[in-house]
């Protein structure tokens, strides 16, 4: 971009330049979107197709998620990245930044998960009575009888299926207890709306 400048401002004998554009900086920003149109090609089609982009870059993208890495992968996603310049890239990053938030969350509910089944399969009743302090209104003779199951098959060496069904429970019951706690403030804020209405 080119700045004209006013010839009746400028003064004898000063010599004026055009500002050009700053090459390192567009360098850095076409190496950005050049790694976004990557992120993106590793997603599914279903999730490519909610970004909203312009036909021409969403079949690339789509192209992209198909080839080896080869040259033409390379040539292709420097294509994107021009493409990608030319429009407002942020609604994209804030919606691939949404979904790598969704992802970290679902990782770590997992992990809480795999860690309650194993000390439950580890320590048995007092692990079952701390599980039970937290979520009071989880079934105590099914995780009871889920958790003895899993112990057998661990000493026997059986396949896991008691152990899965049992990570699955769990799963659930962290899932409704979260949902619930959504409610439960949903309920107070609404609660506080209508106080102030009155």
């Amino acid at each position: 971009m080119i700045e004209e400048y006013d010839v009746e401002e400028m003064e004898e004998g000063v010599e004026y330049y055009a500002i050009r554009p700053n090459k390192t900086r567009i360098k850095k920003e076409i190496a950005a979107l050049f790694q976004l149109a990557e992120e993106i090609s590793a997603l599914s089609l279903a999730t490519i197709n909610g970004f909203d982009l312009p036909e021409n870059i969403r079949t690339g993208i789509i192209q992209v998620s198909g080839m080896g890495h080869t040259g033409a992968r390379k040539r292709l996603l420097k294509y994107l990245a021009g493409q990608l310049h030319k429009i407002d890239v942020e609604p994209i990053l804030e919606r691939l930044s949404r979904l790598k938030n969704q992802s970290a969350h679902a990782v770590r509910e997992h992990h809480i998960v795999e860690r309650w089944r194993d000390r439950l399969i580890a320590e048995g009743d007092n692990a079952l009575a701390a599980l039970l302090d937290e979520h009071p209104h989880a079934d105590r003779q099914q995780l009871r009888q889920l958790v003895r199951n899993a112990q057998k098959e661990l000493q026997t060496a059986k396949p896991p299926k008691s152990s899965r069904l049992l990570y699955r429970y769990l799963k659930t019951l962290f899932v409704d207890d979260d949902l619930d706690d959504g409610l439960d403030e949903a309920d107070e804020e609404f609660e506080d709306d209508s106080e102030l209405d009155d």
